[in-house]
């Protein structure tokens, strides 16, 4: 079992430090290869520079929550989510159909569904 992992290209494992705007200040995020290669995918599924994506996903996660205290996990995760929901068969392996074309309600009601939680709804202020 183990042979599959630990025989992948080492390339994958090794991270690499990007530079990237956020808010207007530049910043840097490490992150492994395999996690770049993902979000590069991404992006440009909805035609979209990386440093682009990385703006409106911090901007996004910025106003829903607050504030983000560990941007590199946030994507690290974000990685994993992409990938299962696409072995779930909502979002299409099909890279031309962009992520922003998908019904992300319907995905989270489903992906809800699939692992018996609820979704929390956003508290009324």
């Amino acid at each position: 079992m183990c042979k599959l992992f630990i025989e992948a290209d080492p390339r994958l494992w090794q991270t690499r430090l990007k530079s990237v705007r956020l808010h207007g200040y530049s910043t840097s995020v490490r992150l492994e290869n395999l996690y770049w290669q993902v979000l590069e995918e991404i992006a440009q599924r909805d035609g979209m520079s990386l440093g682009q994506l990385l703006a409106k996903l911090h901007e996004e996660l910025v106003f829903a929550h607050g504030g983000v205290e560990n941007f590199a996990s946030f994507l690290r995760v974000c990685c994993g989510r992409y990938l299962a929901l696409q072995l779930e068969g909502d979002v299409p392996r099909d890279l031309g159909t962009p992520i922003r074309s998908l019904d992300a309600d319907a995905i989270l009601a489903r992906e809800a569904r699939r692992t018996g939680r609820g979704r929390a709804l956003p508290s009324a202020a």
